[in-house]
């Protein structure tokens, strides 16, 4: 099994995502993995065979309950990551990715629903003007987030250079610091 390292471009070392000690950790990471490999092994079929079987008309009960569901929904992330902003709490970046995801979600259903109605040029309006900027704008808000906090984190750990990219940044830096920060000669390791 390989090692999980992380290179830094300015300083050429790595820090392991894992420490050797952390064989708890590697489980749950192994569990995680499966569990999400899992959901899209069986996502994929599940949704060929809706491509297939849905009617291409059906009349929904509680039409109202449904919408109104959603939108407390995405209110409630929209005011969560609201709060969070004010009260200067991490708290913004869940938040801002619901949030996000909700409106993207909102776009897409209200387009996708009003297709070939009068009604679609409103829809697209909104998607266009309000929902997907405003998603855009919350993700981008908690990626600035987690880039400030990546970078105090990787200065209070003694680290020099700036953190890698997000992509690239161990899941638990802090707790991969305890292990210590290796050399790395190659930019992998093998367990």
């Amino acid at each position: 099994m390989s090692e999980q390292n992380t290179p830094t471009a300015s300083t050429g070392m790595t820090v392991e995502a894992f420490p050797p000690h952390g064989s708890k950790l590697r489980r749950r990471h192994r569990r995680a993995v499966g569990q999400l490999a899992l959901c899209v092994f069986v996502l994929v079929p599940w949704t060929l065979y809706l491509a297939v079987s849905l009617p291409d008309r059906f009349e929904a009960r509680y039409w109202p309950m449904v919408w109104v569901g959603f939108d407390v929904m995405l209110l409630v992330s929209l005011a969560g990551a609201g709060a969070a902003v004010w009260l200067r709490r991490q708290a913004l970046i869940p938040m801002s990715f619901v949030a996000a995801t909700l409106l993207v979600c909102d776009a897409w259903f209200d387009v996708s629903l009003s297709w070939g109605r009068d009604d679609v040029w409103g829809s697209v309006a909104s998607a266009v003007l309000v929902e997907l900027p405003l998603a855009f704008l919350l993700v981008m808000r908690a990626r600035r987030v987690l880039k400030i906090s990546a970078r105090l984190a990787w200065q209070r750990l003694g680290l020099a250079g700036e953190p890698p990219p997000l992509y690239r940044l161990p899941l638990f830096v802090a707790l991969a610091s305890s292990s210590g920060i290796q050399p790395d000669s190659k930019g992998t390791k093998d367990a």
